[in-house]
């Protein structure tokens, strides 16, 4: 008998655990008590379908206690089942509300399930966020290189949350309008003088069209100088310049030398042959004797003519020892 009423009570235990489990009956008062109307029945349902009760309820009880009677059990459901953050999502129409926000349920959840941080949005809706340009460099027109910092101050487009473009898009887009209108101003001085012509110019353009995000102010935080970019092309091209002017003189200088070699080559080569005739003027002086063309007086007649020449020239060119 004693191990019958064991065996009961150990049964009524299991069960009562098995009912607790499937039926969160606490759950259920907490929300009857906080004036949610859900049923036993639901939430039996909610643990089948493997969607956690005590989620869903403390989303209905905090949309309930701020006034928010448009979202349901059903809409919850459906968004958890679908990978978003139901808690994110509620805390997000609970601060949309109170700050007078127009964002409704559907879209909440639309911002939510396209990876964005739906209740960071709606905070930055209400508290504006500055957010920090890198280092953008950019040149004046006298050739003078400058060093901005910007600091953009942004508040989140709930409309343009889904599908617009993100921080980057902005911080790429107002560092090019600074490259351009550092670009356009005729001297640096003019760029350091007045920085916020920089911060009108870039507002002005419209920067935050297409992104998640409206561009309330953008202020200049620093400039620096850098280098000389000007000075340092026109040296650059300077040396560029003496490096043509040198190859050309080194060219020219080659062909000189080319043309020199030649014309002692071709010196050379006629001086082979003046030696080449004068080794042939014997023979041909013998073979004049033999035939007969040539006498003995003219042979010698042609040496005294020889001879005399060449007194002549030494008396012309004396030898340099010889002068005093």
């Amino acid at each position: 008998m004693e191990l019958t009423l064991i065996l009961l009570l150990v049964g009524a235990i299991i069960l009562l655990c098995v009912f607790f489990y499937y039926v969160p009956f606490f759950l259920w008062i907490s929300a009857r008590v906080s004036g949610v109307k859900i049923s036993l029945l639901q939430l039996f349902l909610m643990r089948i379908r493997q969607v956690p009760a005590s989620i869903i309820v403390r989303a209905l009880i905090e949309a309930h206690k701020a006034g928010l009677n448009d979202v349901t059990r059903d809409d919850l459901e459906a968004h958890y089942l679908a990978g978003g953050n139901v808690e994110k999502v509620v805390h997000a129409l609970v601060s949309a509300s109170k700050a007078n926000i127009d964002l409704g349920f559907k879209m909440a959840t639309a911002i939510d399930l396209a990876g964005r941080d739906v209740f960071q949005a709606v905070q930055m809706s209400v508290n504006p966020k500055v957010i920090e340009t890198p280092h953008v460099t950019a040149v004046a027109k006298d050739g003078i290189q400058l060093i901005a910092i910007a600091r953009v101050t942004v508040r989140a487009n709930i409309r343009q949350l889904v599908g617009g473009a993100g921080e980057d898009t902005v911080l790429a887009r107002v560092g090019e309008g600074i490259v351009s209108s550092i670009g356009s101003s005729e001297s640096h001085k003019q760029v350091l003088e007045n920085p916020d012509n920089i911060s009108k110019l870039v507002l002005s353009k419209g920067l935050d069209s297409g992104t998640a995000f409206e561009i309330l102010s953008i202020d200049i935080a620093d400039i620096d100088i850098g280098k000389n970019i000007g000075a340092a092309l026109q040296m650059d091209q300077a040396q560029a310049d003496k490096n043509i002017a040198q190859a050309k003189a080194e060219e020219r200088r080659a062909m000189a030398i080319a043309l020199e070699q030649e014309m002692k080559a071709k010196a050379q080569e006629a001086r082979a042959k003046v030696i080449e005739a004068e080794a042939e003027l014997p023979r041909a002086m013998a073979q004049a004797f033999t035939t007969g063309n040539l006498g003995i007086m003219d042979y010698y007649r042609m040496k005294n003519i020889e001879s005399d020449t060449n007194m002549r020239h030494n008396i012309a060119n004396p030898p340099l020892g010889n002068n005093k």
